[in-house]
């Protein structure tokens, strides 16, 4: 081993380590080590700036663009209670199949976020024996095609970096297909005695309170709160009606609307499109003339003149440019409605914000920014539906070969942009910065290592314990390595990891590498077993009151059937010989 492999395989060892502890995030430790190897002249800026410029990276960051539009689609919540009817087993195919074909196409993390707070509210089944399985689903149905999840844009970006023919849309579909097929009959079979129904399994204390007030002129005047469907919105619930300095609560769905009613719901803040569809019922924000779409999550201050004063006695729209939204306190549940509460140290709002909100001196005494949630969906039905169709479309065109994937995506978000379908501002804030540093550092890592030679010295490790199995044993390992590395930190990550390890491998055994890294793309996929490996797992924790042992005992069998299918199925469409 000569110095700079040594000092190169410290690194490495130096970034599992980080990337397992969890402390930095992966962006940071990627970029920081490939930093390293600049300075160290491993590579030149050029070659850095040339992995930076990759088209696969280019095709990864258009796609998280395009994907800001089609998260806003509601179709898939508004279809989630039909899906859990039925006896729980009947439920369960329904949910893994349509969550599962539905995140081939988009998002995972944003297929989850849509169907846990209908899934939370639905009276058919217990939440807790819907969102882990639901989970999964999104999970595996990501390895059906190109687009299903980063990474396997990620490692179609680090093949066409060395010199690999890229990935078509459904390449991976061929062993993705039995791999789901295998996971589902495993969950439909296991779950109904591994996921007992929980006592008291209701949803935990909601964190924010959002008032609105009912207009005069609404057709929900007169019509009680069954009729209006206010009891049925999924990631919102009416926990109040203040009406003439009274209070109304619990709500009974017979209780009828009146005009100036202030409806008081307790939920996700990002979920006020649900209200935006009621003609009459305005938000705090709309009635100061503010955008919704310019959301901003503020803690007050220990030293806030505000504090200890309701919002009634505050001239807030002249103080801040803002108007607050919505209002949380710990788990402590507010009563009587926004205008009437009186802040404390602490509390977390949620403002609309104008222009000049970040410009005031008073923000900075009075508030700690904390984030900028976003309205994320769509209230008009047909533009959802509309962008969902429009990406399907570049799909079938770019698999069929008459239009290249990139240029289609590009004109696609033109058109969002054209229409109005999405602004400058909302995708500015949404570029994935994270995961092109990640990408892009990552690709830097694998060429010095495999430039180097230490992947091969990595690869020659692997071959020494696996060597008597076989081509086989060799691509087990692969498979094995990235599932590992899944489970102890993020799945990008891992399969940056393994990459090179996988090409490693193959070229000790003068094979294809092709096989190899089908491997890496299914083993990185893999993660089951922990709510850390994923993001969606961890997700569902919460909402689902679940521990690290519901995923060991729901998430084995699992994992043993995604894995053991894998195993027979990528050398039968990548045969290794």
């Amino acid at each position: 081993m000569t110095p700079q492999q040594a000092v190169i395989g410290a690194a490495l060892i130096v970034l599992v380590v980080l990337l397992v502890r969890g402390r930095q995030a992966p962006a940071l430790i990627f970029t920081g080590v490939a930093f390293v190897f600049v300075l160290l002249g491993y590579v030149t800026l050029p070659q850095v700036l040339k992995q930076f410029t990759n088209p696969g990276l280019v095709t990864v960051l258009a796609l998280m663009l395009v994907s800001v539009v089609l998260d806003k689609s509601r179709l898939l919540e508004m279809l989630a209670t039909r899906l859990v009817r039925g006896s729980y087993r009947q439920a369960l195919v329904k949910l893994i199949a349509a969550t599962s074909l539905y995140s081939a196409v988009l998002n995972n993390t944003a297929v989850v976020a849509s169907l846990i707070g209908p899934l939370r509210s639905n009276r058919a089944h217990s939440a807790s024996r819907l969102l882990l399985p639901m989970c999964y689903a999104a999970s595996i149905g990501g390895i059906l095609t190109l687009v299903g999840t980063s990474t396997n844009l990620l490692v179609n970006t680090f093949m066409i970096g060395n010199g690999m023919a890229p990935l078509h849309l459904f390449d991976l579909l061929p062993v993705g297909l039995p791999i789901l097929l295998a996971c589902s009959v495993t969950i439909v079979l296991t779950f109904p005695w591994l996921m007992k129904p929980r006592a008291n399994d209701e949803p935990p204390a909601v964190d924010y309170f959002v008032e609105a007030h009912v207009l005069p002129t609404s057709s929900m005047v007169g019509r009680s709160v069954e009729e209006n469907a206010l009891r049925h919105l999924g990631h919102l619930f009416l926990s109040e009606i203040v009406r003439d300095g009274r209070l109304i609560a619990p709500v009974s769905p017979d209780e009828a609307i009146e005009a100036d009613d202030r409806l008081v719901f307790a939920g996700d803040v990002k979920r006020l499109d649900l209200l935006a569809r009621f003609d009459g019922l305005q938000i705090e924000g709309r009635r100061a003339g503010l955008s919704m779409h310019n959301l901003v999550e503020v803690i007050v201050t220990v030293n806030s003149p505000i504090a200890r004063r309701t919002l009634r006695e505050v001239d807030f729209r002249s103080q801040f440019d803002a108007a607050v939204v919505a209002v949380r306190r710990g788990d402590q549940r507010l009563s009587g409605g926004i205008g009437s509460i009186r802040l404390e140290v602490g509390d977390t709002l949620v403002l609309t914000a104008g222009s000049d909100f970040d410009k005031r001196n008073s923000r900075s005494r009075n508030f700690i920014v904390v984030s900028r949630p976003e309205v994320a969906k769509f209230v008009d039905p047909f533009r959802g539906l509309a962008s969902l169709a429009g990406f399907l479309g570049v799909i079938v065109l770019a698999a069929l070969g008459w239009i290249d994937f990139l240029e289609g995506l590009l004109v696609l978000l033109a058109v969002f942009l054209m229409f109005g379908f999405t602004k400058v501002d909302e995708l500015r804030r949404h570029v994935p910065y994270n995961l092109v540093f990640v990408i892009g550092s990552a690709l830097v890592i694998s060429e010095v290592m495999l430039k180097s030679g230490t992947a091969d010295i990595i690869a020659s490790a692997v071959l020494a314990v696996f060597a008597p199995l076989g081509p086989e044993g060799a691509l087990a390992s692969i498979l094995l390595l990235a599932w590992v590395l899944t489970e102890l930190m993020t799945n990008n990550a891992a399969a940056a990891l393994a990459f090179p390890v996988a090409i490693g491998v193959a070229q000790r055994l003068g094979m294809d590498p092709m096989p190899f890294v089908m491997a890496v793309i299914y083993g990185a996929s893999a993660s089951f077993l922990t709510p850390y490996g994923y993001q969606t797992n961890l997700m569902v924790m919460a909402p689902g009151r679940y521990t690290l042992g519901d995923y060991l005992r729901c998430g084995a069998p699992v994992a043993l059937a995604f894995l053991g299918t894998a195993l027979l199925a990528i050398p039968i469409f990548f045969p290794l010989r």
